[in-house]
């Protein structure tokens, strides 16, 4: 059943000329509830722009987005947790208290410690309640910021390239905790990645997005049995496949960088 649908998206951006900028172009998804589907593609393709709009932080120049059938996206709402590339903590909170911080609002204090404490141990950082972001690694910052997102018990996690700024051992361990966390909650997961391998690695499906203007190039399920780390030989034909989508795609983000740098 359609839980997330994305109707004729474009987005228009305008220059200091005040010439339009088309970045997204006929957008047309259907997403399933409890689907984890991820958005690939080269830099400038409108990826992080897409999921903002899913977010409710960016408005559509045309089309729209529907939610569970029932109401068109005009801005943030409690069904949908972001994350963000930088994991967005507050320095002068703890752990516990930077998680709980959304919680405030909506329950009592010991009710928002019990349902914080619930995610952070979901993120295996249970023995750093008391700890500060300055304390904590790069990877473990986002793992707060995750758990942070769980907590307010969102229908859908928008997930913008949560691991990009980490190094390959750290993203290899958030991997497993992201795909059980999912197992877990079965929410419904929007991830915006530059990465293949990651794409594959946890994606049900992936939409490969081309750019110049951003649209999807194809939509391809990923039907293999999780834990994917047997699966490699499937996965590498899968990867195979993105790669001659994305080919052109990337010669043409290149060539334009020539083409400015030339003009410089």
């Amino acid at each position: 059943m359609t839980f997330i649908t994305l109707d004729s998206i474009q987005k228009q951006f305008f220059d200091k000329n005040n010439q339009p900028h088309t970045v997204l172009d006929n957008i047309n998804v259907s997403i399933e509830k409890g689907e984890f589907v991820s958005i690939l593609g080269p830099s400038g393709c409108g990826k992080s722009t897409l999921l903002s709009m899913v977010a409710g932080l960016t408005q559509a120049t045309d089309g729209e987005i529907v939610i569970d059938n029932d109401y068109i996206v005009n801005g943030p709402g409690k069904d949908r947790g972001m994350v963000f590339q930088q994991a967005s903590l507050f320095p002068w909170l703890n752990v516990l208290e930077n998680v709980k911080f959304p919680l405030k609002k909506e329950m009592s204090k010991q009710k928002a410690s019990d349902q914080a404490k619930k995610y952070i141990q979901k993120v295996q950082l249970s023995s750093y309640l008391d700890h500060y972001t300055h304390e904590l690694s790069g990877g473990m910052q986002q793992r707060v910021a995750i758990a942070r997102a769980l907590a307010m018990n969102p229908e859908i996690l928008l997930m913008d390239e949560p691991f990009g700024a980490l190094d390959e051992q750290t993203r290899t361990l958030l991997h497993d905790q992201l795909e059980q966390i999912w197992i877990d909650t079965k929410k419904t997961v929007l991830f915006v990645t530059h990465s293949i391998n990651e794409s594959i690695k946890l994606s049900d499906r992936i939409l490969v997005m081309g750019t110049q203007p951003g649209r999807i190039l194809t939509d391809i399920k990923v039907d293999l049995p999780r834990p994917r780390t047997n699966y490699k030989e499937q996965m590498l034909r899968i990867e195979d496949e993105i790669m001659q989508y994305l080919k052109s795609e990337i010669d043409k983000v290149v060539q334009e960088e020539l083409n400015n740098e030339s003009t410089h």
